[in-house]
């Protein structure tokens, strides 16, 4: 007979009867000599009878011969299922409020409604009851010379000149020519000279140029030579100064002829007029002597 510190071989209802044992731990063993908690750690010696197939609980720890011994160990497995997700907390209570930003820093000043930035003059009349020239000048305003304003540089784009004039109808010359004679004149040609604003340098060349008594009988020397509304700082436009003035101007000018000289040359024998009645751009021979002269002023 063997000895209990050998295993001992049993057969399939010994077996079914070692699967009881993890039913019956934790449950009355011995013969109700006690219950022991399955959350001990402590081992427990059961033993096996092959007779009877009782399971006999060891207080000492040693089975008889005829027993089969088994020692378990009484800490229980860890349950399979987990627990259901619990409910979502509810929301935090709000933030402080955080401090307040740095003051920023002020805006340059605009311009005034009208974005002048030149120094207006008050020497034009315009609608009011009296004829006294003591109102800033106006586009259509008259001006000092008695014509008619027809540029305000308010932004001070031309150099020199805030204001552009035209001579009144009462001082415009008829029937003259640009030049008798055909002499270039090459500060008077080009696009810079035919530009708003060049007028009066165009006509200081042109008299630079024609000097004797035959050659000063032309449009630039009519208009240098005016005195009209007691000014007599009076010059032929440029085709840009022209041109604006029939635009500003068309209606109320009084412009008693079709085409007007400028003081832009276009080549060594012509030079540019501009019709107050059309619009195309043309050149005329410079001793073609039956275009009008309405001289311009700048102040």
């Amino acid at each position: 007979m063997a000895t209990n510190s050998k295993s001992i071989s049993f057969s399939r209802r010994s077996a079914g009867a070692l699967l009881l044992v993890g039913v019956l731990a934790g449950v009355t063993v011995g013969g109700g000599v006690g219950v022991i908690a399955a959350s001990t750690s402590k081992s427990v010696t059961v033993c096996v009878d092959k007779i009877d197939k009782h399971l006999n609980y060891s207080k000492s720890g040693v089975c008889k011969p005829h027993q089969t011994k088994l020692v378990l160990n009484q800490t229980g497995a860890a349950g399979g299922i987990a627990g259901a997700k619990g409910d979502t907390g509810a929301a935090g209570a709000a933030g402080a409020k955080g401090a307040d930003g740095t003051a920023g820093t002020n805006g340059t000043n605009g311009t005034n409604g009208a974005g002048v930035v030149i120094t207006q003059q008050s020497v034009c009349d315009g609608t009011d009851v009296d004829t006294v020239a003591n109102e800033v000048c106006k586009i259509g305003m008259t001006g000092p010379g008695g014509g008619h304003i027809f540029l305000v540089d308010y932004y001070d784009q031309y150099a020199g000149f805030d204001y552009l004039e035209a001579a009144p109808a009462a001082c415009e010359q008829a029937a003259t020519t640009w030049s008798a004679v055909n002499t270039a004149v090459a500060a008077a040609g080009g696009w810079a000279a035919r530009a708003v604003g060049a007028g009066q340098a165009n006509t200081t060349a042109i008299l630079a140029v024609f000097t004797t008594a035959t050659t000063l009988n032309n449009a630039a020397k009519y208009a240098d030579s005016l005195t009209c509304g007691t000014q007599t700082d009076w010059f032929l436009g440029s085709y840009g100064d022209m041109r604006l003035m029939r635009e500003i101007l068309q209606g109320i000018g009084n412009f008693t002829g079709q085409y007007y000289w400028t003081s832009s040359e276009y080549t060594n024998t012509a030079a540019f007029p501009i019709s107050f009645n059309q619009l195309e751009q043309l050149s005329e021979q410079k001793n073609f002597g039956s275009f009008n002269v309405r001289p311009v002023r700048d102040f």
